[in-house]
């Protein structure tokens, strides 16, 4: 969850370049995102290994737009890593 005030124009600019930086991550396979209106929101990053997952962990960028999260721009978060065994899905009209 956001704080409340807080320069969200930098946390703007800092999303999109930790969207442009993960991507340079061997392994990385792309994300979703879903946000409520009341402040909750939910980002999925997929990668290929537990190896990937671990170097984007470390990027020392990613580390310090993590700590500046901490610091000025989240309540609290929940990171969750898990392994997906299997995944479907449906689309209408499509076989």
């Amino acid at each position: 969850m956001k704080t409340e005030g807080g320069e969200f124009a930098e946390y703007g600019e800092t999303n999109e370049r930790m969207e442009e930086l993960v991507k340079e991550i061997p392994g990385y396979l792309g994300m979703d995102h879903a946000g409520s209106p009341g402040g909750l929101s939910v980002t999925v990053g997929y990668f290929r290994d537990a190896g990937a997952v671990e170097e984007w962990r470390s990027n020392a960028e990613h580390r310090a737009a993590q700590k500046r999260g901490r610091a000025e721009w989240y309540q609290r978060y929940t990171l969750h890593v898990a392994k997906v065994e299997r995944s479907h899905g449906f689309e209408r009209g499509q076989d």
